[in-house]
């Protein structure tokens, strides 16, 4: 039986051939969100509310339709996935056009979550994209978790699944609540090779935990509506890693130690991990050095006046010392590998955190 035959609110024009597919609004139940702020709501998808991205800077309103970070979880029996678009495209020269603009899916089980397929538009695709991946068949249902673009962003997406085929809720998240990362093109997710390969969502991944993506290209100055919106985000641990957004040594000084205090008013005991910049050695020496001083300095602050729940990483280890020089795809920027070794080092750090709240 054709689903969409008997019930038009199933019928969606596809260009796959095939007349198997059922299509499901992903903002509707049973998929569950998270990552982005209230998802449910028609329009473009978008992680903070655009009255706070529009006080915070033009950059930062531009990018807050970028889904990083952005998942839905749900599960099927289905052989196949297939996937239906409304979007635009990013072509950046030293980002996959898989990352900007792609999706890709993961299979959860209470062991571990595992790479499924991916979702890569074609080059040529304008306005959005179809696309239908088989997927490994097993006994009953299999959870699975879609992670969203990292530099691209969209205003609709469909699940397609085999007629006569079911779909249901997902796997659930560790009763956590989420973990905020804020900072630079790094975080936002620039360079992996496709969404899963960002260090939050390999973290997320080891540890079953939620988690908000608000790295924001180019622009994150810990300006104050930011800092503001920020401190009242329900959380487990907030990470911060602008380090390589601010301008100069000067306004790191001057911006650094107050979202601190800032943040500190509104969450005193929140878990608090600082970050420098993990491409320390391939920069001027002196300028890395002053600008790590800074976030120590604001560290070591923390620490005198008694807040036990700060944490400082340093940059310099977060790709390791062997091979670190092919950890970025342009002496900036990540690649999966120095992605995943900055989910290693900052990881051990997290995960000691979770362990405490057991």
């Amino acid at each position: 039986m054709i689903l969409a035959k008997i019930d038009p609110n199933f019928a969606l024009e596809s260009s796959l051939g095939r007349e198997d597919i059922v299509w499901f609004d992903i903002r509707k139940a049973p998929f569950e969100f998270y990552g982005l702020y209230e998802p449910k709501n028609e329009g473009a998808f978008i992680r903070m509310p655009c009255d706070v991205a529009e006080q915070v800077s033009p950059g930062v309103r531009g990018l807050n339709f970028n889904t990083a970070g952005g998942r839905v979880r749900f599960s099927t029996d289905s052989p196949f996935v297939a996937i239906k678009t409304k979007q635009n495209f990013n072509h950046s020269p030293h980002m996959t056009h898989a990352m900007q603009s792609g999706f890709d899916l993961y299979r959860n089980t209470e062991e571990k979550t595992t790479f499924a397929c991916a979702f890569i538009p074609p080059v040529n695709a304008v306005g959005g994209f179809e696309q239908l991946r088989d997927v490994e068949v097993r006994e009953g249902m299999t959870n699975y978790t879609l992670n969203f673009p990292l530099y691209g962003g969209a205003s609709e997406v469909y699940i397609g699944i085999k007629d006569g085929c079911h779909i249901g809720e997902g796997a659930k998240y560790r009763p956590i609540k989420p973990i905020v990362y804020y900072g630079s093109s790094i975080t936002q997710g620039g360079c992996a090779s496709r969404p899963g390969n960002c260090y939050q969502a390999i973290i997320s991944a080891w540890n079953n935990v939620d988690y908000i993506n608000l790295g924001f290209s180019g622009n994150c100055k810990a300006e104050i509506p930011m800092a503001e919106y920020l401190r009242e985000l329900d959380m487990s641990i907030f990470v911060c890693d602008y380090d390589h957004n601010a301008p100069t040594v000067d306004h790191l000084r001057e911006t650094h130690q107050r979202l601190y205090d800032l943040f500190r008013e509104k969450q005193p005991e929140t878990p608090y991990i600082m970050i420098s910049k993990p491409d320390a050695w391939l920069k001027d020496q002196n300028g890395v050095d002053k600008r790590r001083q800074v976030i120590m300095d604001t560290f070591c602050y923390a620490r005198a006046m008694g807040d036990k729940n700060v944490y400082f990483i340093d940059g310099r280890c977060l790709f390791g010392s062997d091979n670190r020089d092919n950890c970025t795809i342009d002496g900036c920027h990540p690649n999966d590998l120095g992605f995943y070794r900055m989910a290693e080092n900052i990881g051990i750090v997290i995960s000691e955190i979770l362990d405490k709240m057991k």
